[in-house]
């Protein structure tokens, strides 16, 4: 009865904080609002960094620290989208020693607004006012609820085999699925049922390079899946069509052995390339059923929506990052360890060329990497540009990925600098592959950068293979397109 009447009064007192905050928000100008959504911004950061070195296993808390990151995201990409419309005294001067590595980190930290900003001078429209006072004031009710949060979280253990989990080192990490990893992981160490007869499946569906694979791989590196599995087997194909339970173990590549594992459970990754043929699936389940022991479970990936339905379990669907979550992200491929402030100009620039990228962590990391050889707004500009003409030329559609069955029309930007609309030089990009780890030394050496830039002075004619981009992270694939260069004036808009 004392912990009822407790948890009652602590809910009221929640709530008459948030009346009063929100009265108070409603005195308050903008530059007010915008110091506290920084500081809000600090708060919940290191909460999330904290909360990303444990080894949460509680369902509520996962959810929980996703909505967390994603009202960062939110808040960040707000006060981002202010820090470029502001007015300073003076106008950027962008060089190579302006752009040095600041002692601070933006993935990290989010600095106070400089004292050259001139907060009353900016054009800000009611909804955007409005929008502003509407993310401060979920941030502080978040933040008023974090205590609770907070003493759970210190009751994890540290990971301490964790080299990919932050979502702070970008390059070497799995970015914005950390509770799709968790569900998943939740899934595999969910005890069987004794008699249950069912063989635990759990779907994984999303379009091409949505990171299906990324997601699996790193859900099968986590030590809490392989000490509970003895064996991890992969399979990779057009569909199962061929494949019968004698022979599908032959076709399968072992990613983890315990031989000290006194347990026989099996996990079977599948990945599905093609199509799914149901009939193929089914009659390779049951006859699976046999061989695999009690509390052996299979992880199924595809385009396909069709795979959704095969699960014993919901399955995972990936969607492209929002918006907010893609700009944080690209932000820190883009600027790294110097502080995009410092820079708004740039900035500016980066976050619409973002919006031109429907979400594709390939063309983020090729854009990143070119931006960052040439530091000129100028040059940004003339990206930006060349991506909207590329986008408009090509007719991409919001969220959708590139399959490697389509063409696409790109300019070589560093000539573009140079020559008129009519004399630039284009290239095809007819289809594109991965490779694994594996077959790294036959990856080409000719990158999209140098294409891009124009660093390559011998370039090849007729098609060629490009390396667009060599992931850090598992399952290390290569991304490589077949491209040929053409002619500008014989290209139909």
């Amino acid at each position: 009865m004392e912990a009822l009447i407790s948890a009652f009064l602590g809910d009221l007192v929640s709530r008459a904080m948030s009346v009063v905050v929100k009265k108070c928000l409603e005195k308050t100008t903008a530059e007010e609002d915008l110091q506290r959504l920084h500081q809000l911004l600090l708060r919940i950061s290191a909460v999330v960094e904290e909360a990303e070195g444990r080894c949460v296993t509680n369902q509520g808390m996962i959810r929980q620290l996703s909505m967390m990151i994603k009202q960062m995201f939110r808040g960040c990409y707000l006060l981002d989208s202010f820090k470029c419309r502001i007015k300073t005294n003076n106008d950027e001067e962008v060089s190579q020693s302006s752009f040095a590595q600041s002692k601070y980190n933006p993935a990290k930290r989010y600095r106070c607004l400089s004292r050259n900003t001139q907060i009353k001078s900016m054009v800000i429209d009611r909804d955007s006012i409005k929008e502003l006072k509407r993310v401060v004031l979920v941030l502080e009710n978040m933040v008023s609820d974090m205590k609770e949060f907070a003493i759970f979280l210190m009751s994890y253990p540290r990971m301490y085999r964790q080299p990919y989990g932050s979502y702070l080192f970008l390059d070497k990490c799995m970015f914005g699925r950390q509770m799709e990893r968790e569900q998943a992981i939740s899934f595999l160490l969910q005890a069987e049922h004794i008699g249950g007869g069912n063989l635990g499946v759990l779907p994984i569906v999303g379009p091409a390079l949505i990171g299906k694979s990324t997601l699996v791989e790193h859900v099968c590196d986590d030590e809490r899946v392989r000490n509970h599995f003895s064996l991890i087997l992969r399979y990779n194909g057009n569909n199962l069509e061929d494949e019968v339970v004698s022979t599908f173990r032959d076709h399968c590549v072992i990613k983890h052995q315990s031989i000290t594992s006194g347990e026989e459970r099996l996990l079977v990754v599948i990945e599905l390339l093609g199509e799914v043929d149901q009939e193929a699936w089914i009659r390779l389940l049951h006859s699976s059923k046999k061989y695999m022991k009690l509390g052996s479970k299979i992880i199924i990936t595809s385009r396909s929506e069709k795979v959704a339905s095969f699960g014993t379990t919901e399955a995972i669907k990936l969607n492209c990052l929002s918006k907010e979550a893609y700009w944080y992200f690209f932000k820190m491929l883009v600027f790294g360890s110097t502080d995009p402030e410092e820079h708004p100009n740039l900035t500016s620039i980066a976050m619409e060329l973002a919006l031109e990228m429907r979400g594709s962590f390939i063309y983020a990391h090729v854009a990143a990497g070119l931006l960052r050889a040439n530091l000129s707004a100028r040059f940004w500009s003339r990206v930006l540009r060349l991506a909207r003409e590329f986008t408009q030329k090509n007719n991409l559609v919001f969220g959708e990925y590139h399959e490697d069955h389509m063409s696409r029309y790109a300019w070589r930007i560093a000539e573009a600098l140079r020559v008129s609309d009519d004399d630039r030089k284009l290239f095809l990009i007819h289809h594109g592959h991965q490779k694994g780890s594996a077959a790294q030394s036959e990856v080409p050496r000719i990158t999209m950068t140098d294409l891009l830039s124009g660093t390559c002075s011998n370039m090849p004619r007729g098609k060629f293979e490009v390396l667009s981009w060599r992931s850090l992270i598992p399952p290390y694939y290569s991304y490589i397109y077949v491209c040929e260069f053409v002619g500008h004036k014989n290209i139909t808009t």
